[in-house]
């Protein structure tokens, strides 16, 4: 068996680097610091043999190897250019064999010969195989000819100039986009123009943000978006985990919270600007696909997806989402939740990690605590809440946003995660260059439709039942979700929720969320499989796992029901309220939560 799996291409800036290079998880190994440092040595070999240090001479402060320890091995990254990552993969799994082979030659005697099987049995083109081997000599010769037949020198040329010029560029297998939006163009990489017959005075960057945290994601897009447009820039383009938009019309449905919707955004050549959601999971597969932002949001970090590509804990998580500081211009603003543990405390290590350290704009919900009172003091950017208003407080100006109870989305000021996502929205609105009165505007009335942030706390109320629809899918925003909806019930009625989750969440974090729910003591909790997300576990497994989890909380059972789809679960508990009664419904399948909005919509 080798000894590492999803070795892959990180295509932009990512956990370990501001750029592009290539990772692998060890497998069925325990790594040492000798066999860790064994490995750099023979990275550090092969970069320079192929000149790729001299290409990073330029930016010598982030590192070009890292190797990061987790609970089931270690994530081995190098940097490389954007033209010889596929022989970047084949140089760090040569630099893991070559060590485990010197450190252990009886036990490794087959290694060899198992790349070579794997490695024609991936080949493309049987003619054109090299096949891999261990000894140095011979594989850095075999690495000059793979990166040979890779290099596209004027694909390096014409980024060089982009960036020479401050121009973004997005990058797939098949085609180049520099600029972006209104301003953008795109070029075939099999037929490549020279530097001089690109038509650069026509390309132009727009207004770009990033959005990245583990909740509030879609709804801070949704508002910087909208702040946008009503600053002008008509039409706006964002990306999210409900699809690509354009003007606030659908262009694709789906999850496009990854590379694939960041490409498509920056491709949409009417956009004036672009607003774009980077999940967690497109980050730790391929980096991001956006090569530059004017601003970057990181909204929180919470426990979710843990034992996934290596990230075990709140810290690591936290990493993965500062990784869009890796892409902000050299006048860029990241804007960091100063009530987030996580990111107050890993913000100072962004210039190590990073080369640079970003501007920084702090949000939480009290704006006069002690930490934002110093940030605006050494000149920085600050907003929160003051004294029932939303005050932001930039370039020595303070601006008085409006009252926070009257703003839809805080629901009479009971959805606090949502004051942070409008205090975190706004920073980055004004970090795009959107004039404050304009975002207050926007705030004022951003949530009072139904249309303005589809499957998240939407309100309904029919028959007399009060009805939340959200996409709460984490204790952290189960916990938002169930407080709002305690406080329309005010202690009149009972509570009703659904409870589910998708199948790529490890037993405890079910626990966490059946915890939660058991908090809030609602009469019905209808325990329900989240068929649209089975990822790898068998159909009601979750759900025997939550329904468990819930007795263990002390809930009793006559409180609670089963059901094996998104639908029955809602139909289940509408059948069950009573006038009076809070129903919280987190809906996390896109075509059921359609239907459920639907179905009330239709409703009297």
């Amino acid at each position: 068996m080798l000894p590492f799996e999803a070795s892959r291409r990180l295509t932009g800036a990512n956990l370990f680097f501001p750029g592009s290079g290539a990772l692998l998880e060890t497998s069925g190994i325990r790594p040492d610091a000798a066999l860790l440092a064994a490995w750099r040595a023979r990275i550090a070999r092969a970069r320079a043999h192929l000149g790729w240090e001299e290409l990073n001479a330029a930016s010598a402060a982030p590192p070009v190897a890292v190797a990061r320890v987790h609970a089931s091995g270690a994530s081995l990254a190098l940097a490389a250019p954007i033209d010889g990552l596929y022989t970047a993969t084949e140089v760090n799994e040569w630099a893991l064999c070559a060590a485990l082979l010197a450190q252990d030659g009886t036990h490794w005697r087959g290694l060899e010969q198992e790349l070579v099987a794997a490695a024609r049995e991936d080949a493309a083109d049987a003619e054109d195989f090299i096949p891999p081997v261990l000894e140095e000599r011979a594989a850095l010769a075999r690495f000059e000819r793979l990166a040979a037949r890779e290099a596209r020198p004027p694909l390096r040329a014409l980024l060089a100039a982009a960036a020479g010029r401050n121009l973004p560029h997005v990058l797939d297998d098949e085609t180049l986009t520099l600029g972006a939006g209104a301003g953008g163009r795109d070029f075939a990489l099999a037929a490549l123009p020279a530097v001089g017959d690109v038509p650069w005075q026509s390309l132009h960057d727009v207004p770009t943000a990033l959005v990245t945290g583990s909740n509030g994601k879609t709804t801070s897009v949704r508002l910087i978006a909208a702040c946008a447009e009503a600053a002008g820039w008509r039409p706006s383009a964002y990306c999210c985990t409900d699809g690509v938009f354009l003007g606030g019309q659908a262009r694709v449905s789906g999850d496009y919270s990854g590379p694939e919707g960041a490409r498509r955004v920056i491709r949409e050549r009417s956009a004036r600007a672009a607003v774009i959601e980077s999940a967690r999971g497109g980050i730790l597969r391929r980096g991001i696909a956006v090569a530059q932002a004017q601003v970057a949001l990181v909204t929180n970090v919470s426990a979710d997806h843990f034992g996934e590509y290596g990230i075990d804990d709140l810290e690591g998580l936290a990493d993965v989402k500062l990784s869009v500081a890796g892409v902000l211009s050299a006048a860029g603003l990241l804007v960091l939740n100063a009530d987030d543990e996580q990111l107050a405390s890993r913000a100072p290590g962004l210039a190590r990690r990073f080369g640079r350290s970003p501007a920084i704009g702090w949000f939480a919900l009290d704006a006069d605590r002690p930490a934002l009172r110093a940030h605006r003091e050494g000149g920085g950017a600050t907003c929160g809440g003051s004294e029932g208003r939303l005050v932001l407080e930039r370039g020595g100006a303070r601006y008085d946003l409006g009252s926070v109870a009257a703003m839809p989305l805080t629901v009479g000021g009971s959805a606090t995660y949502n004051i942070s996502n409008l205090a975190g929205a706004t920073l980055a609105a004004a970090g795009l260059g959107v004039p404050p009165a304009t975002i207050a505007g926007v705030l004022a009335r951003f949530g009072a439709s139904l249309t303005d942030n589809f499957g998240r706390l939407m309100r309904f109320e029919r028959g007399g039942v009060r009805i939340l629809v959200d996409y709460a899918h984490n204790p952290e925003g189960l916990r938002g979700l169930l407080t709002v909806a305690e406080h329309l019930r005010g202690n009149r009625g009972r509570l009703g929720l659904l409870l589910g989750h998708a199948g790529n969440r490890q037993d405890a974090e079910l626990e966490a969320l059946a915890t939660v729910a058991a908090e809030f003591h609602p009469a019905l909790i209808v325990v329900k499989e989240n068929e649209a997300h089975l990822r790898g576990r068998a159909s009601g497994e979750v759900p025997l796992l939550i329904y468990a989890a819930l007795l263990r909380a002390g809930v009793g059972r006559p409180a609670l029901q089963m059901r094996m789809s998104e639908l029955e679960a809602v139909h289940a508990a509408l059948a069950w309220a009573q006038p009076g009664d809070v129903l919280a419904l987190p809906v996390h399948g896109t075509a059921a939560r359609a239907a459920v909005v639907a179905q009330l919509n239709a409703q009297p």
